[in-house]
């Protein structure tokens, strides 16, 4: 399903940087894989009670990494944090395609990717609006982050996809 191969825990890294960034690429690529896997009527409609659809999810994905690397490990400033919603939900404009979605997401990924290898997961990150006036996580809690967030929505995805003929699995 996806070119990127399962980080299995047996396969040696370098370090736990190169952990954290196997299992993201993986992630991000496994939620590719699916949603491109989707009948196109699919990608725009819900399936569940909570409404969103594979498409917002997508977009939503793309935003958590940048909500937590960009604007918060990273305290730059972001024009749209939360561009991904649209009142308490997620949202995807009808202008939006899957494509333009899945190269915002592999784009916003190099980006993590890059932060990634040029700092010390024990970095602290720069204060600033997304720790809401907590003290800042390590880069190391923030990807750690990521992963459980990425593990989380694939599984909700794999029941989505079930549900409408594509694919499953990991």
């Amino acid at each position: 399903m996806t070119t990127v191969p399962f980080p299995a825990p047996t396969e040696p890294a370098a370090d736990r940087t190169e952990v954290f960034l196997r299992y993201l690429d993986y992630f991000r690529e496994s939620l590719v894989a699916k949603v491109s896997g989707l009948p196109e009527r699919e990608l725009r409609d819900s399936r569940l009670p909570t409404g969103w659809t594979p498409l917002e999810l997508l977009k939503h994905l793309r935003y958590v990494e940048l909500r937590w690397i960009e604007w918060g490990f990273e305290g730059r400033d972001v024009d749209d944090p939360w561009g991904d919603r649209q009142g308490d939900r997620w949202h995807v404009d009808p202008s939006e395609d899957l494509g333009d979605l899945v190269a915002a997401l592999r784009a916003q990924g190099a980006h993590t990717s890059a932060v990634t290898t040029a700092a010390d997961l024990a970095a602290i990150g720069a204060p600033g609006p997304r720790w809401a006036g907590a003290e800042p996580a390590s880069l190391e809690r923030v990807l750690f982050h990521l992963i459980q967030e990425y593990a989380r929505h694939l599984g909700h995805l794999d029941i989505v996809a079930e549900l409408a003929g594509g694919p499953t699995g990991e």
